[in-house]
């Protein structure tokens, strides 16, 4: 072991005259005497910001200036006080400034290498800055000038590649990474960052995996590569062909792909945590017994103050890895222990700083948490329980912006599962039953289920369940049209795929004919209303056919021919809805309104549903005459129906278990590019440079092997 003396009192001595900084740079004054001081790095940069070449002066400038301790805020401030004709003045000095900290990444002594990376990220963030102002001049150029671009940009990357894939200091790599997303998330709209376009050509992404695949580097950098990849991944991905973009497509290394899964559900799991964390808290204090007191007037405000941010980075990067790699789609099932029930070490929480979009990676208790060896005694669960849990979250209020961009994504991500052969063929595994514990809405006309009664049942189940959910929850003023079109649409997909392998679901199908029938009562009694803003004659069309799908080939899927007489029940109970729905649409197809040919779909579609309905009736109106009975029982009913299926005339309609397939390019790319604006900014805002103790890292670089 050598010691490393001469440059940890070097440091020591930077660090002791900086103990007492304030912005600016200014050392406290020790009497009103004595004219104030200023450390000795803000000295340094003071020079650097001459028009004269500091190392003219000083021939080991370079060489010490990396030495010293980075006072980030007063090299951001600095620059960000000149305008841009000052700042085109030093602009060589920059460039110099530049080139160094590169050129430092190389160096054998990590201190150096540490205050390189700050000082490249105080740089970047100091110039970006600059570059939103009117001054127009280009942030490639002031940084590193044009002519010497490429090669600080491929020495930039080779150095950070060669950091991340080492064996070396965790803290290092933890600032690497820092980097990165500084680089990337430089610009809100990241494919109008032209650095990237050196980052698409000097690629990290077998770093990024090598992270992923490796346990340790996993649990202390997971989450912020997760991200970094999931950022790169959108960098201009509709208008050039982006190198993650494919490489992502292809990767099948088990290993790597159960890291990326894991990161995930941690991130995840934290947020359903924190989430459960808080409902109990509320349940258990003053508000609960004041609501019991009072009613439940003041339901929809306690489901408000247990709001917890979401966390769309971590999600961005579920989709991309769900949509992009087939591969990826067998780690949605992979078996862990359920996190909430792990016990965890306890000790002091580390302060995190707010952050607006859940951008915080969770803490390392959690991450590790799901890696111990299952016990017999915890109930397993997975990626997909722990997406599904998060979804049932995020979706309960979509009247703020970000949770309804969350709900839109989990409503994508599951469109993506719904059309995937193998999901569907684990979703539908009857030696794969779970217990889902899904967050439903407090609503004032039921009560909360109790955890323990839940079944274990196969997962689509659980989809299913949240469909429904979603449906029944979400019928108000701001109608989110969108939110059911996908909604509606995910059900019909595992319909699809129930029907064409002949799967055969034991689940309560009466919750959802009911909450479709429901919705249905719902877009009648507010037509006005809704048609001033939405087209409701696409939805309505869509829930007819689902009912359309189910008496068409609902003796291929359903459970038993005792569920195909209930559906005919049901349709009959509620016929007046069924009658009401037909009146409207036929209104409004037999007029010249803008109406005319959506409403004409609807009526077409109702043929089946009105045949049965017109069969029936007069059967069981003649059968209470004759029997003297002013009110049916369900079982009389049933009887009525079972003996009268013979006479009964219905149309095949075609195309009823085809569906368009889910393309992002074409319908999500305004929806996508304003997601990754908001990730971006968010991740920038909340990147901390400043938590890396300095004295902390002199004690892990003082004795180098």
């Amino acid at each position: 072991m050598v010691k490393c003396s001469v440059i940890y009192e070097a440091v020591k001595d930077s660090l002791t005259m900086a103990q007492v900084e304030k912005r600016g740079g200014l050392l406290r004054k020790s009497s009103a005497y004595k004219k104030p001081l200023k450390e000795k790095v803000v000295l340094m940069y003071d020079e650097i910001f001459m028009t004269e070449d500091p190392s003219k002066c000083s021939p080991r400038f370079w060489e010490e200036l990396f030495l010293m301790k980075v006072n980030l805020e007063y090299l951001e401030g600095k620059l960000e006080s000149l305008d841009g004709e000052e700042l085109m003045k030093i602009k060589d000095n920059i460039n110099c400034l530049f080139q160094h900290c590169i050129q430092a990444l190389g160096e054998e002594h990590p201190i150096r290498v540490v205050n390189a990376l700050q000082t490249l990220c105080a740089l970047i963030r100091g110039v970006h800055q600059k570059n939103k102002s009117t001054s127009g001049f280009d942030i490639i150029n002031m940084l590193m000038g044009f002519d010497k671009a490429e090669l600080c940009m491929k020495n930039l990357m080779e150095s950070l590649d060669s950091l991340l894939c080492a064996e070396g200091s965790e803290s290092l790599k933890s600032l690497c990474l820092k980097l990165l997303l500084c680089l990337v998330t430089v610009t809100d709209n990241i494919s109008q960052n032209t650095i990237l376009e050196y980052v698409m050509i000097n690629s990290i992404f077998e770093a990024i995996l090598q992270i992923l695949s490796h346990p340790p580097s996993r649990r202390e950098h997971g989450y912020d590569a997760v991200v970094l990849l999931a950022l790169l991944v959108n960098y201009r991905k509709y208008e050039s062909v982006n190198p993650y973009i494919v490489k992502l497509s292809i990767v099948d290394d088990e290993a790597t792909l159960n890291g990326m899964g894991l990161v995930i559900a941690q991130a995840l799991s934290e947020y359903n945590r924190q989430y459960k964390d808080k409902e109990e808290e509320h349940q258990g204090g003053f508000f609960s017994a004041l609501t019991n007191m009072v009613g439940s007037m003041f339901i929809a405000d306690a489901h408000e103050k247990i709001s917890v941010q979401t966390n769309e980075a971590i999600l961005l990067a579920l989709y991309e890895a769900v949509h992009l790699n087939r591969n990826f789609i067998t780690v949605l099932a992979q078996s862990h222990p359920e996190m909430g029930l792990v016990t965890t070490p306890v000790g002091p929480a580390p302060a995190t700083p707010a952050t607006p979009l859940g951008t915080t990676p969770p803490s390392s208790d959690v991450i590790s948490s799901v890696e111990l060896p299952l016990d017999a005694d915890v109930q397993t669960s997975n990626l997909l329980i722990t997406f599904l849990k998060y979804s049932s979250i995020v979706m309960q209020d979509t009247k703020d912006e970000h949770r309804l961009h969350s709900g839109k994504l989990c409503l994508i991500i599951l469109t993506c599962i719904a059309e995937d052969q193998y999901a569907n063929a684990f979703l539908h595994d009857d030696n794969m039953n779970f217990r889902v514990n899904l967050h439903r809405m407090p609503m004032r006309h039921r009560k909360k289920a109790a955890d323990k009664n839940l079944p274990c049942r196969p997962l689509v189940c659980a989809v299913l369940d949240l469909m429904v959910e979603f449906i029944v929850t979400h019928m108000m003023k701001e109608f989110p049209m969108d939110l059911y079109v996908r909604c509606i649409q995910v059900v019909h997909k595992l319909l699809c795929y129930q029907k064409k392998c002949r799967v055969r679901l034991h689940y309560t199908w009466r919750e959802l004919w009911s909450a479709l029938i429901n919705l249905l009562k719902f877009l009648m009694s507010n037509e006005t209303v809704l048609l001033a803003k939405h087209n409701i004659f696409t939805l309505a069309l869509m829930i007819v056919n689902l009912f359309n799908m189910f008496i068409t080939y609902g003796d291929t899927f359903l459970p038993t021919p005792s569920s195909y007489d209930e559906l005919y029940y049901e349709i009959i109970r509620m016929h007046q809805s069924f009658d009401n729905l037909y009146s409207m649409v036929l209104r409004l197809s037999t007029n010249a309104g803008q109406w005319k040919e959506a409403a004409s779909k609807v009526t077409h579609a109702l043929v089946n549903i009105r045949a049965i309905i017109n069969h029936f009736n007069p059967k069981i109106e003649s059968y209470a005459a004759v029997n003297h009975i002013s009110q049916l029982s369900e079982e009389q009913v049933l009887e009525v129906v079972r003996a009268n299926y013979d006479t009964l005339t219905l149309k095949l309609q075609d195309g009823l278990d085809q569906y368009e397939r889910y393309s992002e390019q074409h319908k999500e790319a305004a929806f996508f590019k304003e997601l990754v604006r908001s990730i971006s900014t968010n991740v920038r805002r909340n990147l901390a440079f400043h938590t890396l103790s300095q004295e902390v890292l002199l004690k892990e670089f003082s004795t180098i092997s």
